[in-house]
């Protein structure tokens, strides 16, 4: 009996004893081997490191998790009380992240990388083919962006293929959103979560994706959703706008949307009217607006889809030098230059409205004519540096900002040599 119990006291001892840096790493191994999934990984994981463990994608969306309780998941999640998070990467590019707190020692930093290259390698794997789904979406709208489809039909099956019914039209939106402050992780990933959940919100088939254009260096967020009416879209962008806001605290979003097209070959004209209207959007500092609330700048659509190096150049002739001096001067001619005319030319209301001394306006136009030899005194000077502005915004074109240092802007007190002038 006595032996008996010697026995299974040694058996205890030996279970209790920790296993070795390769048992630890071989059974995680076996779950990514037998493709039982993330969440088993993760269960290995947990074990292997002796902590407590969740994955997240790119987009911050928890894909497994393996804790204790739910306050233990709660205090990994906020990462509270020594937890600790792991970029995963595959290839050098993030395709998650391993959040983690320790129920002892800390875990071996060699086994604690080996550990997150295999869940990094899972990840990958799990998404694989939800990517594949997001490349056929980027590459339809890119293809019809571009006018690379044109025809009605190539363009309904297409679409057709992806899930989604155009045959009776659909808007287009672009959506963009800016970190006011540094972001971890894929942060356009996540944009790109929220937007599209709160599109399909309303529209379960709109297709969402980054897409390249020819008219921006960064890739433009687009959703295409079908529908008989404009209001349809409307409903969609609001809807967008109040799921972004939501989950992304701290960013500057916009949502832009087109005009109804009723045929599907007009959709790379929607494309190009939503653009239009993010531009003038982004410029006015409004969260929301459609291509028929932009005004007069909807005379510029067919220069900007069919030649923006004709608007380029406007820009170029005009506006361009104020924005260049703004940019290594850190002053405010462009900003000055369009209350102004936003002021009907009036230098006190212009004054008022940028909490500067007048004489320090008038000082600011006189550079603004230095340097582009237009007189914003005379009828063809203020309508030429108007449409180069229009055109800036159209173009997308940020002015730089930054507060004036130029001569006469002393705190609105106007230096003794300026007083007589």
């Amino acid at each position: 009996m006595r032996a008996s119990q010697e026995k299974a006291g040694g058996a205890e001892e030996a279970a209790a004893e920790p296993r070795t840096f390769l048992e630890a790493l071989d059974e995680v191994s076996e779950a990514v081997e037998s493709g039982s999934g993330l969440p088993a990984v993760a269960r290995a994981a947990g074990r292997a490191l002796e902590a407590s463990v969740i994955v997240l994608d790119a987009a911050s969306s928890v894909l497994a998790v393996a804790c204790q309780s739910s306050e233990d998941e709660r205090v990994v999640m906020a990462g509270e009380a020594g937890s600790e998070r792991v970029s995963l990467r595959v290839a050098d590019l993030p395709v998650g992240q391993l959040r983690y707190r320790a129920r002892g020692e800390p875990p071996a930093p060699s086994l604690l990388r080996l550990v997150s290259n295999l869940i990094a390698l899972e990840v990958e794997r799990a998404k694989a083919p939800e990517r594949a789904s997001v490349a056929a979406v980027s590459d339809f709208l890119e293809d019809l962006l571009a006018r690379k489809i044109t025809d009605r039909e190539n363009i309904v099956a297409r679409a057709g293929e992806l899930g989604c019914d155009l045959a009776r039209g659909a808007s287009a939106l672009v959506v963009r959103a800016r970190p006011q402050h540094p972001e971890e992780g894929d942060w356009r990933a996540r944009v790109l979560t929220a937007a599209e959940r709160g599109a399909r919100g309303i529209e379960r088939t709109s297709l969402a994706a980054l897409v390249d254009t020819d008219l921006r260096a960064e890739r433009e967020l687009v959703i295409v959703t079908p529908g008989v009416d404009a209001p349809a879209a409307k409903r969609v962008a609001t809807a967008m706008l109040r799921e972004l806001e939501a989950a992304l605290p701290g960013f500057s979003v916009t949502v832009a949307r087109s005009r109804h097209a009723s045929d599907p070959a007009d959709l790379h004209r929607a494309g190009a009217e939503a653009l239009l209207a993010a531009n003038v959007a982004e410029a006015r500092g409004l969260a929301e607006l459609s291509f028929e609330q932009t005004g007069a700048y909807r005379l510029l659509l067919p220069a900007m889809s069919e030649d923006p190096s004709e608007l380029e150049g406007f820009f170029n002739e005009t506006v361009a030098p104020l924005a260049a001096y703004d940019d290594q001067y850190e002053t405010e001619l462009v900003r000055t230059l369009e209350t102004f005319l936003d002021a009907d030319g009036n230098v006190a209301g212009t004054a008022e409205r940028l909490f500067t001394h007048r004489h320090t306006i008038r000082y600011r136009l006189e550079r603004v004519k230095e340097l582009t030899s237009l007189d914003v005194n005379s009828t063809d000077g203020r309508e030429r540096l108007s449409l180069g502005l229009k055109a800036m915004r159209v173009l997308g074109i940020v002015p730089p900002g930054g507060p004036a240092h130029e001569k006469g802007a002393e705190a609105g007190r106007v230096p003794r040599e300026q007083k007589d002038r």
